[in-house]
């Protein structure tokens, strides 16, 4: 039963990742527009373009919100927002506060019923939501607004300052995001001219699959900003071969503390005999961290860091 309750986890896990990396031409396009232009200003009734590309009227400020999407929902509570909260998807998972709000079921296919019966005036989704729901949805009187940018740290802010138009938080977003920035700034100064270590992130291994972070996702791309070097950066995607990792024999191992077992990954042929795992240097993180485009991603790229090069943060 645990096995397969992972499965279906790690699946979950790459699928979205998957749909973010295939999002960031669509979303690259939105995302560079000057967010100054897309709005009429932090007053009501408020125009804004959403990462569908259409354009939203908010009449008011709203009182009743639903996220599905847990990026979005962290940010929501980020920027002091959270009473305004009144459903959430089976994921919106952080902080622990929100797992009192109503659930309205998993992201890709959440009950419309429940929707229905909250009455929000506004409905918040991410790159994962079917358009066939928003079109549903909508046909029956519920708006809903879609925020997600390029899968970096720009796009990050970009669906931040968003949020934070739309629920009248402008100044609370845009400290949110200057508190990002300093603390990718800080991780960027204490790794610098540090040697890079290479460095393999586990995302599934042995029986489910060899999945890793290629070189063109993010997860790939911060373990470089946190002074590694990717052991899959000759890979696209997220699938890997346990030939190619150990011919890699990469100095640290990095898995999710929630979905991969250290123990397990200890005793897999293979995984076993690599260096990193003899040397003890196969480490857990919060995964969530760094699959979320959300406000703790900057905790995320900390986390990493920390992992790859502890002495820099000892003194």
């Amino acid at each position: 039963m645990f096995r397969k309750r992972s499965i279906i986890w790690i699946l979950i896990i790459i699928f979205t990742l998957s749909i973010t990396s295939c999002s960031q031409m669509q979303s690259s396009q939105i995302s560079e527009k000057p967010i100054s232009t897309l709005t009429n200003g932090n007053v009501y009734p408020l125009a804004i373009e959403d990462s569908y590309g259409r354009d939203i009227i908010i009449e008011s400020e709203p009182q009743k919100i639903i996220s599905i999407a847990p990026n979005i929902t962290e940010i929501i509570y980020a920027i002091g927002k959270s009473s305004k909260l009144i459903g959430r998807s089976e994921y919106c998972d952080y902080p622990e506060d929100v797992k009192e709000i109503t659930s309205v079921g998993v992201l890709d296919d959440p009950s419309i019923e429940k929707i229905v019966e909250l009455k929000p005036d506004l409905v918040m989704v991410s790159t994962h939501f079917k358009r066939e729901i928003v079109q549903k949805l909508e046909s029956i009187g519920i708006k809903i607004a879609a925020f997600y940018g390029d899968e970096n740290f720009e796009g990050v802010y970009y669906t931040i300052e968003k949020v934070g138009m739309v629920l009248n938080a402008k100044d609370n977003a845009s400290k949110l995001i200057t508190d990002i920035k300093a603390k990718v700034q800080n991780v960027s100064d204490k790794v610098k001219d540090k040697p890079s270590p290479s460095v393999y992130y586990v995302v599934s291994y042995g029986k489910m699959g060899d999945f890793t972070a290629g070189k063109d996702t993010f997860i790939g791309q911060m373990i470089q900003m946190a002074g590694g070097k990717n052991s899959a950066d000759d890979a696209e995607g997220w699938s890997y071969s346990l030939e190619k990792l150990v011919e890699k024999n990469p100095e640290i191992l990095i898995c999710s503390k929630y979905f991969n077992s250290k123990q397990g990954i200890e005793s897999t042929n293979g995984y076993k005999d690599l260096a990193a795992v003899k040397n003890g240097k196969l480490y857990e993180i919060d995964n969530n961290m760094l699959d979320r485009q959300g406000p703790r991603l900057a905790d995320g790229l900390t986390e990493l860091a920390k992992i790859i090069h502890p002495e820099a943060f000892n003194r």
